[in-house]
């Protein structure tokens, strides 16, 4: 929803049938709310599998209550680190008006979507798909390009990062979007929230180990050049800073990062696609 609110803030076309997450985890949530609220087409990529049927039908189902009682967005106080923060947080009727949730919560509707759920059959136009361990290939079924992807604190594990955005870029229709909060910090591995910024590759490496994928250390504006090269638009950045290190405890490797990406520790950005001349 939050990825949703903001993409309407930024007068993106927030009218969507077919959207993909990377990287969901043991969670199906914030697709399932899309799909409860019109989305026809849901695609969940994962590096490997993580995703709980038993707990994701409970998920749908809470989301049902939630979204018939037109409840207000969670905010900090009951989830204090979730990203990005909101103006407001009361039911966003502007996008999600009763008309149209009278008809994407109609009682068929829910019950064709636990059913595809369960299956992972298409049942009257709706389709959800989780794919672990995907390999970059396009997810869509009916060869449709995508109205947005997103993810959440996921591309800083990406390896390959270039070539992701690469791949969503090609994924999506014109004038379609991504959307990610992505965690710049250590995720635990070093004391300060920076601290991998002061390992040398070499060791670095050994900390990895033979993990298929762990922080790929990239700074924010590594990120931003990597979605502008592949040809997205830029539309929509807040950032969160932390206390940054001094330059002499930098490795080599990232001695030359500049200001700001030393300070951000977070970001939340949204990128539109435009058509290549």
């Amino acid at each position: 929803m939050r990825h949703l609110i903001k993409a309407y803030e930024a007068g993106l076309d927030t009218r969507l049938n077919r959207i993909a997450e990377l990287g969901p985890g043991d969670s199906l949530g914030i697709g399932l709310c899309a799909v409860l609220c019109g989305v026809k087409e849901y695609y969940a990529l994962d590096a490997k599998p993580h995703a709980n049927l038993e707990r994701n039908k409970t998920i749908l189902e809470e989301l049902v209550v939630m979204l018939s009682r037109r409840e207000p967005i969670p905010d900090e106080g009951e989830f204090p680190f979730i990203s990005p923060p909101l103006g407001k947080y009361s039911f966003p009727h502007y996008i999600l008006s009763d008309d149209i949730l009278s008809q994407s919560l109609h009682p068929d509707r829910i019950a064709a979507i636990h059913k595809v759920l369960a299956d992972s059959r298409a049942i009257n136009g709706i389709h959800i798909s989780y794919v672990a361990p995907w390999h970059g290939v396009a997810p869509c079924r009916t060869g449709e390009a995508l109205d947005m992807v997103f993810s959440q604190a996921v591309m800083e594990h990406v390896e390959q990062v270039y070539s992701t955005y690469a791949a969503l870029y090609k994924w999506l229709r014109p004038g379609g979007f991504m959307s990610h909060t992505i965690d710049y910090k250590s995720h635990g591995y070093t004391r300060n929230w920076n601290g991998h910024w002061a390992i040398s590759k070499l060791l670095w490496k050994i900390v990895k180990g033979n993990r298929p994928y762990l922080i790929n250390r990239l700074p924010h504006s590594g990120h931003i050049k990597a979605m502008e090269k592949a040809g997205f638009q830029i539309v929509g950045e807040m950032k969160k800073s932390g206390e940054p290190l001094a330059r002499h405890e930098l490795s080599s490797e990232f001695i030359t990062l500049n200001d700001d990406d030393l300070r951000t520790s977070e970001a939340f950005i949204q990128a539109v696609k435009l058509s290549r001349k």
